[in-house]
């Protein structure tokens, strides 16, 4: 078989149209194309045809990957799963994921640095529903270990501090009984994933128990 033509797609301009013997064959990518070395009159079998195919499979993934990072940073292992929902096979999305990485594009230190610092800065949380957290998006515990304790030191904070900021936005309804108030506080808190003693001396300062003493 030989190539007879490569014509740009009319509709989408960074793909290319190859035909074989005069009949269209396959679409392929302009970058795939052009690395490929394709030209007019160049002999080619199948076994070059499916490599082709599988290299303009992994272009699309990485063109998916890059708009899926446009919206917001995300973990290796989120994007590796987020590539195999939109229907690329699991090795095309790993060793696009793993490129990406190798181009500092992918990092999952960073991303779960920067998901720390915004709940920290925003919507104040415990360590263990932050490592909760990330472990959900894929980061290896050890990393999101280091990300929290190096997050809260570069923000000058800590759990105490966190819960009290976290308590400052909650508020008792209105009419309603201390104690009650207390446990609700309790069970808000806790859902944030603070540290039980770390809830019990909030509580004290912020809801007082009016049966003690």
């Amino acid at each position: 078989m030989k190539i007879t033509a490569l014509a740009p797609q009319k509709h989408d301009p960074d793909r290319v149209s190859v035909f074989l013997d005069g009949a269209f064959r396959m679409g392929l990518s302009a970058e795939v194309a052009l690395a490929a070395g394709l030209r007019v009159g160049q002999a080619v079998d199948e076994a070059r045809l499916a490599e082709l195919e599988r290299r303009d499979r992994a272009w699309q993934a990485r063109e998916a990957a890059l708009r899926l990072l446009a919206v917001r940073p995300r973990s290796a292992a989120e994007l590796v799963r987020r590539l195999r929902m939109k229907g690329y096979e699991p090795e095309i999305g790993q060793e696009v994921v793993a490129r990406l990485r190798e181009l500092g594009m992918v990092d999952d230190a960073a991303f779960a640095g920067t998901l720390v610092r915004d709940r920290v800065r925003l919507r104040p949380q415990g360590a263990r529903r932050l490592a909760s957290e990330l472990r959900a998006k894929g980061v290896d515990e050890e990393t999101a270990r280091t990300a929290i304790r190096e997050t809260m030191a570069g923000e000058e904070t800590d759990e105490r501090e966190l819960a009290r900021r976290a308590a400052e936005k909650w508020r008792p309804r209105e009419g309603e009984e201390p104690a009650r108030a207390r446990r609700r506080l309790h069970g808000y808190l806790a859902r944030r994933g603070f540290d039980p003693d770390v809830i019990r001396e909030v509580l004290d300062d912020a809801a007082p128990d009016e049966t003690d003493g």
